[in-house]
């Protein structure tokens, strides 16, 4: 018990340092400065994860290398202040260029119809086997701040902050078919039933919290964004939807919820809103296709990024309009997750892809999704259903269940800290 306290001395408050609903930033990530032009951009690294920053009305530059095999995604996710006043029309729009200033994409994210500060993001990619862009050598990635203006407010002025986490994806061993897979089933299926799990979110896509195939629950304020993660494997397909509570109080809030879905590698998969008059109110992410190598080739974005095996990330978030007609909350969330579908192995690629297990799905990480990790199993032993809010909380239940041994319990912590450290240091180093 002695050592068990010592522990959480060394670790509890730095897991709790952060502020409360703060966006959680990749461990480690590097911070870098965005350049005015092409000249002075800095190099990413697809080993790293980088934060940055953007100024209102900025354009900024960085740079990347590549060889003429790799595809890229860079993904680039704003953060503004929780107090910056926007509208449904702001964001950002990112794009990859190569050396000659031609674009291989462009991708923006606004805040939409909730007109609510909150986490986007944008991809910008380069893939191999298209028209433009093709070769090795030096490619830049621009990121432009989409900002409408507010006259008379301030609070939105200053700068967002950015994390920028990009990947490569080799070739495959062998050319296969560039055709998109035969049509499949767009009927959407039945969400699951039954009581209700507690897990609460992660605030970043580093703290995602893992979930699997159920029915989970937690308590959201106007304004807080919470992050999850479900591992999809190759030949499955994921469903998801969202029910926002019922409150006291009058009035009509557009966009009250928003639930989107991004891929491994953070690109947009679907969105989907729900406007709000106070009674319970349900949305739902659209069919998607199983996971397939050659979706990629495919025509509907909701298709194309459906493209590899991993975690895909549900993000909800709730507008700070509720709190005006009804209250600051906190309201209850229910999310509905199923993933169905006859897994299978994935494509051969010609080496592996930078970070190494982006695409790759463990029996840890598909555990974690249905018992919220240590210490949701912890608390199932003790009779409880866990909330799956990481090492702190499972920590803390640990040392007050009287039933473990202290040894044991101690045994189970570390081999907990251990398997997510390393996994953090795969994914930043």
């Amino acid at each position: 018990m002695v050592l068990l306290l010592g522990l959480w001395a060394v670790v509890g408050p730095a897991a709790g340092a952060r502020a409360e609903g703060a966006y959680a930033f990749t461990p480690g990530a590097r911070t870098v400065v965005g350049a005015p032009d092409t000249a002075r951009a800095v190099l990413l690294d697809p080993r790293h994860t980088y934060r940055s920053s953007l100024p209102r009305g900025a354009k900024l530059y960085y740079r990347l290398r590549l060889t003429a095999a790799e595809t890229a995604y860079v993904p680039v996710t704003a953060v503004p202040p929780p107090d910056a006043a926007v509208s449904a029309t702001d964001g950002i729009r990112v794009s990859l260029r190569d050396a000659n200033g031609t674009s291989c994409s462009y991708a923006s994210a606004r805040f939409g119809a909730g007109i609510s500060p909150r986490p986007v993001t944008a991809l910008g990619q380069r893939e191999t086997g298209k028209a433009l862009c093709q070769g090795g050598g030096t490619f830049h990635l621009l990121v432009e701040r989409l900002d409408a203006g507010h006259p008379g407010v301030t609070a939105g002025a200053g700068r967002w902050d950015l994390e920028i986490a990009p990947v490569t994806e080799p070739r495959l061993v062998r050319a296969g078919s560039t055709t998109a897979p035969p049509a499949w089933d767009p009927a959407s299926p039945e969400p699951p039933s039954g009581r209700p799990r507690e897990r609460s979110g992660g605030t970043g896509f580093a703290t995602a919290a893992p979930l699997g195939q159920g029915v989970w629950r937690t308590a959201l304020a106007p304004g807080e964004t919470r992050f999850y993660k479900v591992p999809v494997d190759w030949g499955r397909r994921l469903h998801a939807s969202a029910e926002l509570g019922g409150a006291q109080g009058h009035g009509y809030v557009g966009g009250a919820l928003t639930l989107s879905l991004h891929n491994p590698v953070r690109g947009a998969v679907d969105d989907a809103t729900a406007g709000y008059t106070g009674t319970a109110k349900p949305t739902a992410l659209a069919p998607l296709p199983p996971v397939e190598y050659a979706n990629r080739y495919a025509v509907p974005a909701g298709v194309t990024s459906v493209r590899f095996a991993g975690d895909y990330y549900l993000v909800v978030h709730l507008s700070t309009r509720l709190a005006g007609p009804f209250g600051r909350g906190p309201y209850e969330v229910t999310l509905r997750v199923r993933v169905d579908g006859r897994a299978h192995a994935g494509p051969a690629y010609d080496g592996g892809p930078v970070p190494e297990d982006v695409f790759t799905i463990s029996d840890a990480d598909r555990a974690a999704a249905l018992t919220g990790g240590l210490g949701d199993a912890v608390a199932g032993a003790a009779g409880g259903q866990g909330d799956g809010d990481g090492a702190g909380g499972g920590v803390m239940r640990l040392v007050a269940v009287g039933g473990i041994g202290s040894g044991t319990a101690l045994l189970l912590i570390l081999g907990g800290w251990t398997v997510a450290a390393r996994r953090t240091y795969a994914r930043t180093r």
